[in-house]
């Protein structure tokens, strides 16, 4: 877990999100599952499976953001790849609802696993995804213009000229200036802090209305994360854009998102708005993961977390909680009932756990 000093201190200064949930959700997620096989053959089906996401359910409103927290391997990349449709879903259900009176189908509500064919390309003009790694994500032989006009002739969205007009305005947006310095340079000539500027101006130059942003900020060092971070609240004010921000490090969930969802062996074991979920967590992972952050201030000392042991296997795991084994907190009762579901503790703030 990151120190919380490496990023601005002042929390999202929208807040709670309210406005951002009323009304029809954008995205309403309902017992989402990705399962991968292990072993088997061409002639013989798997014997077992990685449980990476197991029955997740969430909504994300317009405009607001939605931080996915956990450790590595708790299958938080996983639901951004789902919900981008890099993945297909084992089970489960994503509905998507795009208020956008220029769609080209009439239908208000999309069904992620009926969007196929010709509806997909519409589908990713409403829904992109900003990688991890801003060094992997892009072709090191295509220009910066080449890179970001891409997605605008995938979508036959106007001529060159409008094209080029289109990328000088995102990189402005994104804070390259001046832009014109920027077209024909490649990415190797950029630093880590400009290219993954360029990924979200590639990712936002067709205006989509969600955005799975993975990590973003995780390969940077601290003073451009804060300025990445930055730019990334104003351009989300700025075009009404809701976002799934995956990290490992709860500072930036902080600073970033309106809600957070805790995640465990691929599964939602809380969630709640942000300071709620900060100021008072209830799941015996959750408080672990607060207790881990380091504390700027040498001479304050924090409890150790409280769990024990080491990360369960993914694989075939048993149907009993899947925190049974490091919980503290962990009865007779939590061994012999399947994981407990999720139940409202407090209005807006729920928790996966039979003891809280």
């Amino acid at each position: 877990m990151e120190s919380a000093s490496n990023t601005p201190e002042t929390p999202n200064a929208q807040a709670t999100g309210s406005d951002a949930s009323d009304g029809e959700p954008l995205v309403a997620v309902h017992g989402l599952t990705k399962l991968f096989p292990v072993g088997g053959g061409p002639f013989r089906k798997p014997s077992s499976f990685i449980h990476a996401v197991d029955d997740v359910s969430f909504q994300l409103g317009h405009g607001e953001s939605l931080g996915l927290v956990g450790e590595s391997g708790c299958g938080k990349t996983t639901v951004g790849k789902l919900l981008v449709k890099l993945l297909e879903p084992t089970d489960g259900e994503i509905l998507f609802r795009f208020g956008d009176p220029d769609a080209p189908v009439a239908e208000a509500s999309w069904d992620s696993a009926a969007i196929k064919g010709r509806l997909l390309r519409s589908f990713r003009r409403r829904v992109q995804m900003i990688f991890q790694d801003p060094y992997e994500s892009m072709n090191p032989r295509r220009t910066i213009y080449d890179i970001i006009s891409e997605p605008l002739s995938v979508q036959g969205m106007g001529d060159v000229q409008y094209r080029v007009d289109r990328v000088l305005e995102i990189l402005t947006l994104v804070g390259l200036t001046p832009a014109g310095a920027f077209l024909f340079r490649h990415p190797h000539e950029l630093s880590g802090g400009q290219r993954q500027r360029v990924a979200i101006a590639r990712a936002l130059v067709i205006r989509p209305s969600f955005v799975v942003a993975d990590e973003p900020t995780s390969m940077l060092d601290v003073s451009s994360r804060a300025g990445v971070m930055s730019l990334m609240q104003d351009l989300a004010t700025e075009l009404g854009v809701a976002y799934l921000y995956v990290t490992h490090d709860l500072a930036v969930a902080r600073y970033m998102c309106h809600r957070i969802a805790v995640m465990y062996l691929g599964k939602v074991v809380e969630l709640a708005e942000t300071e709620e979920l900060l100021r008072n967590p209830l799941h015996p992972y959750t408080k672990a993961l607060l207790s881990a952050v380091p504390l700027p201030d040498p001479g304050r000392r924090r409890q150790a977390p409280d769990i024990r042991g080491d990360l369960a296997t993914p694989i075939d795991p048993p149907s009993r909680c899947r925190f049974y084994e490091r919980c503290p907190a962990a009865t007779a009762h939590c061994l012999d009932h399947p994981h407990p579901p999720m139940e409202e503790k407090s209005p807006g703030h729920f928790v996966a756990c039979y003891e809280v």
